[in-house]
């Protein structure tokens, strides 16, 4: 309980009033203890008129999951403990949200009925199990001269997961629909490497793919109808470093990058083949080996989601040579990283090199459009030409990197956030189909 600014402001008028009868004698001085007295009854009637805090409860959200980067709504009601209570009226309410949530810290609880009640909107900014444990609650007394303070335990807990709406709205199923039954899956079933069937010879087919063993055997032409190998394995190299932090369109690199991840595993498993998750910055955090089913895919997700924000350099020859040893098969090795400075960049490409002599390597790595913004932006003054300078450098830098990369057989994805999911799973779609594994 404290004063309200009525009270504070009633007190301070009187407390004038008592000054100038001190200064003035003329004026009456009877009415000062008066109106002091008349304000101490007004505060002891509005303190015993005014329902308490333990005839309230606070109706919290219940636990819920909320994507990595998304908001959701969220509802507190400020109820009566008892069904004849009195009334919630208006309220404000003031919340300390944990870092990795960003949402109003105070908000107002409007009257509904017998309860007072607030709409609000959360956007988890960071992976992690968050929990509320309590809101403040401040409520006005009958004659607004108390601000009545409590607090109300809220047991809400808030779990930010990896972003995965490309894989619920079905965007990946319908291109790995694509795959399995459009013009790509009569590709990779009449030239795969893997016996599929045997059929009859029509006129207008390939004569290369007669069987005359068979054909003998049964009198008749007969063909063999191939289809692409499935069981392939898939690694997705998270590096999980310091460069991993940068918060790139409101989300972290790694946060993206896991998103990312977790939709190629979908569409990996969808089309058949084992997807396996690696993660690691100054060394190698986490193996899980591939795996295929739904439950590999629960389980991918949620050891991607348990991966946490480190602010350690990351150690490229480690981590690839870890890798290398782990994989006892041609693999396709999606490797999650990014770089700064050439003598990064140049450990990167030496060890990369080394993993794609025996594997198929993707590489992938955002965009940074602060850079790009830079560079388009009009330089008005000495200190943003420098910048645009600095900024053209580090493109030019980050640009023969890549095409360094690409020289020597790694597939580079390098693009927006929002673009990396449609470029990653069809690249894929295309190795895949090319059976480069």
């Amino acid at each position: 309980m404290r004063p309200s600014q009525r009270l504070l402001l009633t007190a301070t008028v009187i407390a004038i009033l008592s000054l100038a009868v001190v200064a003035i004698p003329a004026l009456p001085v009877e009415t000062i203890p008066v109106a002091w007295a008349l304000l101490a009854a007004a505060i002891l009637f509005d303190l015993l008129a005014t329902p308490g805090a333990k005839r309230f409860t606070l109706d919290a959200p219940a636990t819920r999951e909320i994507f990595v980067g998304e908001t959701a709504g969220l509802r507190f009601r400020l109820v009566p403990r008892r069904e004849n209570g009195p009334a919630a009226g208006t309220a404000l309410a003031r919340l300390a949200w944990p870092l990795g949530l960003n949402g109003p810290a105070e908000f107002a609880l409007a009257p509904e009925n017998r309860t007072a009640v607030a709409d609000i909107e959360v956007t988890g900014a960071r992976r992690g199990n968050f929990a509320l444990e309590e809101v403040a609650i401040l409520r006005r007394s009958r004659l607004k001269l108390l601000d009545m303070v409590a607090s109300y335990p809220c047991p809400t807990r808030l779990v930010v997961v990896p972003n995965v709406r490309a894989i619920t709205s079905g965007d990946i199923d319908v291109q790995i629909a694509t795959e399995a039954f459009g013009s790509r899956a009569a590709l990779s079933r009449g030239e795969g490497s893997e016996f599929h069937q045997l059929r009859d010879f029509v006129a207008g087919m390939d004569s290369r793919t007669i069987d005359y063993k068979r054909s003998a055997r049964h009198g008749a032409l007969v063909a063999r109808e191939m289809r692409a190998e499935k069981n392939h394995n898939i690694v997705l190299a998270l590096d999980n470093g310091h460069l991993m932090r940068e918060e790139i369109a409101g989300l972290a690199k790694i946060d993206h990058m896991i998103n990312s991840a977790l939709a190629l595993g979908w569409a990996g498993i969808q089309g058949g083949d084992l997807v396996g998750l690696f993660a690691f910055d100054a060394r190698p955090r986490l193996y899980l080996p591939p795996g295929g089913g739904r439950r590999a895919f629960a389980q991918l997700r949620a050891r991607a989601a348990e991966l946490s924000y480190r602010a350690i350099e990351t150690n490229h020859t480690l981590a690839m040579t870890h890798l290398g040893q782990r994989l006892s098969r041609r693999s396709l090795v999606v490797v999650f990283s990014d770089f700064v400075d050439t003598t990064t960049a140049e450990l990167l490409v030496e060890n990369v090199q080394v993993l794609n002599r025996h594997h198929v390597v993707v590489f992938v790595s955002i965009r940074d459009p602060l850079i790009v913004a830079y560079q388009r932006h009009a330089a008005e003054d000495l200190g943003a030409v420098a910048a645009a300078v600095a900024a053209a450098g580090l493109e030019r830098e980050r640009r023969l990197v890549l095409e360094r990369l690409a020289r020597i057989g790694v597939f580079v994805i390098d693009t927006d956030p929002g673009g990396i999911t449609a470029r990653l799973v069809s690249t894929y779609l295309t190795i895949k189909a090319r059976e480069l594994i």
